[in-house]
């Protein structure tokens, strides 16, 4: 892990000032150097330094500029509800509705633009320092594979600004250099323009990276094929508008892309399926085989530092009474829990719906569930985490979870996310007024990249090929009951596809999509997948209807969603933020239909 970097780097400037005292001139004072901040000149003539301070920035980041996106790609879909103490706690809740959804509501999304931005400055200071004084300082192959990282971050950060935003600025090392940034337009490059950018990024960095880094958390060459996976499959569906994606709209020479990147992850021993599900979420496994590449966080005791390198994106999210500071955000939704439903094994993909139902601890009953429900949901009557005993924040030692652990039941329900929290046994990183946990934050898993792999390979009609994969994901997860949700093992019910399923593309399509939501819920990507199937609309419209009327042993909840509605053609992509809109008025171009 990489635990040293810049803290801050700025530019050295001095500011002539004018008094308006007689026989007073600006060379009258003295240059002194600003303390606290590093030289400019000194911080550039240390490229691997500078390299390091560009990893530095992939965890910066906090609850209301979270890089990892929770409330962009979980709240904003029908996987998660903001949650907290109200819909006004935190400015998410246009989010998580659409229909208030503006430029400047919620005003999160500057912070999170000028923090990408501020990421991508330390990348491009990075690639100048590397050109200007690499070879000199760590020789021609060291200096290549640093610059290969670099642009591998940048990349990176690019993605999830396109991600968001559609069209934005393309900021490179020469607009930096030519100090043009305030000259650089976000319509300058169309948005596949922009994608092929952020593309020769990722394959300038897969061409130069080794397979193998001598530090843990840099970037590889596996991550790079990765991404590059992920982004010819984001490509690959259209343009992410309903009007230019969706089935009628697949690129198959990008699937065909697909196929050969997660070829290169699959090859690669170093990588693959941890055995039992739950693992992936507990920060003893956190740079298991399934992590290809993560942003790497640490607790005090790892790095001999006094609060340690911890997760800010999820301060907000542990379960209220179960953490000292838990203020239970990203909140599952019912219609979340009834996707796990089965019936003789597999999803009711039809019906799974139409009754709300939800399991209790040691009362079976004829509806069973995808053991992934209890590794992924914290629910009243389970224990919290696998944890059958704990302390909770006041100090009482108590056996499960109950609906005293929910802040606000009659806005958000009374289910709790797991996956981004470590057991409470570990503790916190830190714990006042606000927490952090030492969990990494997963860019890519392997698991994910085998689905998209499984994703090209059944719209390039290799079926069956498609199918070994997600049975293999589903026989991972059947074999996933003994060792951390035993007491949940009378409940669980998990079948292999037949044949049958993937006899056709939409059936096994329908197949596909369902196991991403069910292997990756709450992982920050679900309304990215939506938009790229091209159904956003019509699947989060469905959802607001049923979900406004939902209730949990009669509290009802949800009610606001009767406010939602998602409008295709404008709600895809988020609004560039009006702050940025107005810095140099007339510069950048609003998304359509903001």
């Amino acid at each position: 892990m990489i635990t040293k970097y810049i803290k801050n780097i700025a530019a050295v400037g001095f500011v002539c000032c004018m008094v308006n005292v007689a026989f007073t001139s600006c060379n009258d004072f003295i240059d002194v150097e600003p303390q606290g901040v590093i030289s400019e000149d000194l911080a550039m003539s240390q490229p691997d330094e500078m390299v390091t301070s560009a990893y530095a920035k992939l965890g910066d980041d906090w609850y209301t500029y979270p890089f990892n996106l929770w409330p962009y790609g979980d709240v904003s879909s029908d996987d998660a509800m903001k949650g907290g103490s109200g819909t006004t706690d935190t400015n998410y809740h246009p989010v998580e509705v659409w229909s208030t959804l503006t430029a400047s509501t919620p005003d999160h999304m500057d912070e999170l633009w000028y923090h990408f931005y501020c990421s991508i400055s330390r990348c491009n200071r990075a690639l100048v320092s590397l050109a200007e004084y690499g070879e000199s300082k760590l020789g021609a192959e060291t200096t290549k594979i640093r610059e290969g990282e670099v642009r591998f971050l940048r990349a990176h950060f690019y993605f999830k600004l396109v991600q968001l935003w559609y069209q934005v600025p393309w900021v490179d090392e020469e607009v930096y250099k030519n100090h043009t940034e305030e000259q650089t337009p976000n319509n300058a490059f169309s948005h596949e323009e922009l994608m092929q950018k952020i593309i020769d990024d990722f394959k300038f960095a897969y061409d130069v990276l080794p397979t193998v880094q001598p530090q843990g958390g840099r970037a590889n060459k596996t991550a790079a094929a990765a991404y590059l996976a992920k982004c010819y499959l984001t490509m690959a569906w259209g343009d992410g508008y309903e009007a230019n994606t969706g089935v009628s709209h697949i690129n198959q020479q990008y699937m065909q892309e697909v196929v050969k990147y997660t070829d290169v992850v699959k090859a690669n021993p170093a990588y693959g399926y941890l055995e039992d599900f739950g693992d992936i979420f507990l920060p003893e496994y956190k740079n298991s085989k399934e992590s290809v590449f993560a942003v790497q966080h640490s607790d005090y005791q790892d790095d001999n530092t006094l609060y340690g390198r911890g997760n800010w994106s999820n301060m907000l999210n542990g379960c209220w009474g179960i953490w000292s500071c838990g203020w239970d955000f990203h909140k599952p939704t019912q219609n979340l829990v009834n996707a796990f439903k089965t019936k003789d094994g597999l999803p009711m993909f039809d019906d799974y719906n139409n009754v709300t139902s939800y399991p209790t601890n040691g009362v079976p009953t004829a509806q069973k569930w995808d053991p992934r429900l209890f590794h992924t949901v914290g629910m009243p009557s389970f224990p919290y985490k696998y944890e059958t005993s704990f302390v909770n924040a006041n100090g009482e030692r108590v056996e499960m979870m109950t609906k005293d652990n929910s802040r606000t039941p009659n806005t958000y329900g009374y289910y709790a996310s797991m996956k981004e929290v470590p057991q409470r046994g570990n503790g916190e990183t830190f714990d006042n007024p606000w927490q952090a946990f030492a969990m990494n934050d997963y860019v890519i898993r392997y698991t994910d990249v085998m689905l998209m792999r499984a994703e090209a390979l059944i719209e390039t009609g290799k079926l069956e090929e498609a199918r070994q994969i997600i049975n293999d994901i589903r026989q991972r997860a059947k074999n996933s009951v003994a060792k951390h949700i035993s007491y949940a093992a009378d409940q669980c019910e998990i079948a292999l596809y037949p044949a049958s399923y993937f006899s056709s593309k939409e059936q096994a399509r329908k197949c596909l999509q369902w196991e991403r939501r069910l292997e990756l819920a709450m992982e920050c990507g679900r309304y990215f997948d939506l938009r790229r199937w091209g159904i956003a609309s019509q699947t989060l419209n469905k959802f607001f209807e049923k979900e406004k009327d939902v209730s949990y042993d009669g509290q009802t909840y949800a009610q606001y969603y009767k406010d939602a509605h998602f409008t295709a053609g404008k709600n895809e992509y988020f609004p560039l933020p009006y702050i940025q809109l107005f810095y140099v008025p007339g510069l950048y171009t609003q998304n359509k239909g903001y």
